[in-house]
């Protein structure tokens, strides 16, 4: 949704390589082998230095504690054994004392258990892969385009040059109801749409897990745009037979974050509700919200967003733990609503012709940038390690002593985690956070793989990309993932978990067919020859 911003900012190519090589000289070989040590002020690499400084204050208390623990094991060991006879002597003769000691001891033990949230844990995940009959390459979009009769000359130019710098690749997927000619953007093909992406990513949920429907008793639905009567969440629980007394919500209008939100929402709910399932079912429906205008700004939905959904399968049950893949450490809402040009920067509203689309704002890359601040700002206390708070704070303070004079300094998230899922939203939104959180192109590897394949799915692709990295075989047991998101509001959201376990692929993962094409190189928005590697 931002790569409107990102028209006229193509990806640099460097270039001279070849010519620098080829125009240094070969250097004689040495007669005799030089027997100092190498220079190590100058070879030295800084980025072990501060991996170091980062371990050496990390592990501080543990390292201060190692030698209190090996003094105490000394003492014991020359301890006279009539000393250790006479204490436990004195101790018989106090026994009431020991009683209520030991009872108070179990009493705040169990009271501090009690009060502990309870673990939440990812038991497994599905993605919907559409069929290959949805694939809209870019020559079919701007034919059919064309053919309906909604779009003037400028309108087609205009989605044109949007599709050749969105990063999305010739096989995303639009709803059966916007292939047809004209198209049907009716209520009954919009509950087909709706129908087809759920219940296909619920079905593979249920079959990779063998949790029966009958065993959830939380559902929380998240689609933005289509919210019909009776809701998505009632269609859900209609299809399986879920039970009478489930726990049930719908959320709308909230945008492509509301997937973290959902997760939120599920987490609460599993705090009060004991030994439960929860599904959160995350999606976004196309086909009633197309828009047929001419309004630049709006024309935007149409070229960066597709099909997709994605079911989630929450548990608090301790014996799930051996079989979960993921554990929900954080999660971290920043909403930016009460500001009216955030307020307004994602909206839906009709054109001068009545025609009912979502308008981008131009400024929204710059909102996007402040709730983006606000949110690592809460959520950077909870991930960092101490090394990275401590630099951070120091030259915070020595900012304000030297009136400014000092540059800030810039958290390294990549200690903090060991993937990114940043919502694909379109290049501008991955292209900005990789600058400003200093990413390595392979933290974003997954969120430009995704836009490529599957285009926008708004709330759900953060899924996708977490399926990417497992496709790979990238993810290993202790492994930290940051899922962050951005939406209508304006809101930005993020959700960090662990991997309990080296975690592959779950079955029919709807990178099966494809994942060893991947990654393919974009430039200028055009994907180039696959890759070899997988």
């Amino acid at each position: 949704m931002f790569s409107v911003l990102g028209l006229n900012k193509g990806r640099r190519m460097e270039s001279g390589g070849a010519s620098k090589e080829a125009g240094q000289q070969e250097r004689p070989p040495q007669l005799r082998e030089s027997r100092r040590l190498p220079d190590f002020l100058q070879s030295v690499n800084l980025k072990y230095v501060k991996l170091g400084y980062h371990y050496l204050i990390t592990h501080l208390l543990t390292l201060l504690l190692i030698p209190l623990m090996v003094v105490i094991l000394l003492e014991a060991a020359q301890t006279d054994p009539d000393d250790l006879r006479q204490l436990w002597l004195h101790l018989q003769y106090n026994l009431v004392t020991i009683l209520v000691c030991s009872a108070f001891l179990v009493f705040g033990t169990t009271v501090y258990i009690m009060r502990l949230p309870r673990p939440v844990y990812l038991v497994d995940y599905a993605c919907y892969r559409p069929p290959a009959k949805l694939e809209v390459p870019f020559q079919m979009f701007m034919s059919h385009s064309h053919l309906c009769g909604a779009f003037n000359e400028s309108a087609l130019e205009f989605q044109r040059r949007i599709l050749e710098r969105s990063g999305l690749g010739q096989e995303t997927y639009l709803p059966a109801a916007l292939h047809d000619l004209p198209p049907r953007p009716s209520m009954a093909t919009a509950r087909e749409e709706a129908e087809e992406v759920m219940f296909g990513a619920l079905d593979n949920l249920f079959k990779s897990t063998g949790v029966k429907p009958k065993d959830v008793g939380i559902l929380v639905v998240n689609c933005s745009l289509f919210n019909p009567t009776p809701s998505l969440s009632a269609m859900i629980v209609n299809r399986y037979k879920l039970r009478g007394n489930i726990k049930s919500f719908n959320l709308g209008g909230m945008g492509c974050s509301a997937g973290v939100i959902s997760l939120d929402l599920a987490r609460d709910l599993l705090q009060v509700h004991r030994a439960t399932y929860a599904v959160v079912v995350s999606t976004e429906n196309i086909t009633q919200n197309w828009y047929f205008g001419n309004r630049k700004s709006m024309l935007i939905p149409n070229c960066l967003f597709r099909v997709g959904a994605a079911a989630m399968l929450l548990s608090n049950r301790s014996a799930d733990r051996r079989r979960a893949k993921y554990k929900l450490l954080h999660v971290v809402r920043t909403h930016r609503g009460a500001d009216d040009g955030a307020f307004r920067c994602v909206y839906q509203e009709q054109d001068e012709k009545n025609k009912v689309g979502v308008s981008l704002s131009k400024d929204l890359m710059a909102i996007a940038g402040e709730a983006l601040k606000i949110n690592i700002t809460t959520l950077g206390p909870l991930v960092l390690p101490i090394s990275e708070q401590l630099l951070f704070f120091t030259t915070l303070v020595a900012k304000k002593l030297f009136n400014g004079k000092v540059k800030p300094y810039i958290p390294d998230f990549k200690l903090a985690f060991d993937h990114f899922c940043i919502h694909a939203g379109g290049r501008a939104v991955i292209d900005e956070l990789e600058k400003n959180l200093h990413l390595l192109p392979e933290h974003v590897e997954a969120s430009r793989m995704t836009l490529h394949r599957f285009g926008n799915t708004s709330s759900s692709s953060i899924w996708y990309e977490l399926a990417y990295t497992e496709a790979m075989g990238r993810m290993r047991k202790g492994h930290r993932v940051w899922q962050i998101a951005f939406g209508s509001g304006f809101k930005c959201n993020s959700a960090v978990w662990q991997a309990l376990r080296n975690v592959k692929a779950s079955p029919d993962s709807p990178w099966e067919d494809c994942i060893h094409r991947y990654p393919v190189e974009i430039v200028d928005g055009f994907s180039t020859q696959p890759s070899e590697q997988k």
